[in-house]
C-alpha cells in the first residue's frame, strides 16, 4: 500500500511537470530540432559551395552565414507575428478606434436598457456616468 501511494505521488509530481506543460515542452523541442537541423543542413550547403568556388571551409565563415540566415529568417516570420500580436494588443490598450466599435454598442445597448426601465432615472444615471467618465 505504502509503494502504490509513493508511486503515485512520483507520477503525479510527474504529471504536473510535464502534462501541465506538455505543450511548452512540446513547443521547446520541436524549435530546437529544427533550429539544429537548419544548422545541420546549412553545413552541408556551406560546404558544397565552398567546394564548388574553391574557397577555404571555416567555421568562422560558416557561423556568421548561418547567424545572418537565421536571424533573417527570425525578422521575416517572428517579428511579424511578435508585432501584430504586440501591436494589436497595445492599440487594443490605448484604446484606438478600431478597439472602440464592440464598446459603444455595447454602451449604447445599456443605455437603451437604462432608459426601458425608468426613462428618468435611466437620464439621470447616464448623465452622472457620462460626466464621471468624461464621455463626449
Amino acid at each position: 500500500m505504502a509503494r502504490t501511494i509513493a508511486k503515485e505521488r512520483k507520477y503525479k509530481h510527474r504529471d504536473l511537470r510535464f502534462g501541465r506543460y506538455g505543450f511548452v515542452w512540446f513547443t521547446g523541442a520541436f524549435f530546437l530540432i529544427s533550429l539544429l537541423g537548419h544548422w545541420l543542413f546549412g553545413w552541408f550547403a556551406y560546404v558544397d559551395e565552398q567546394r564548388l568556388h574553391g574557397a577555404e571551409i571555416t567555421t568562422a565563415g560558416y557561423a556568421i552565414e548561418m547567424l545572418r540566415d537565421t536571424l533573417e529568417n527570425w525578422q521575416s516570420e517572428f517579428l511579424q507575428l511578435i508585432w501584430q500580436v504586440a501591436g494589436l494588443s497595445f492599440l487594443l490598450h490605448v484604446g484606438s478606434p478600431q478597439s472602440k466599435e464592440g464598446d459603444d454598442r455595447k454602451e449604447a445597448k445599456l443605455d437603451a436598457i437604462l432608459l426601458a426601465v425608468d426613462e428618468k432615472q435611466g437620464r439621470d444615471l447616464i448623465d452622472r456616468l457620462d460626466r464621471q467618465f468624461h464621455r463626449d
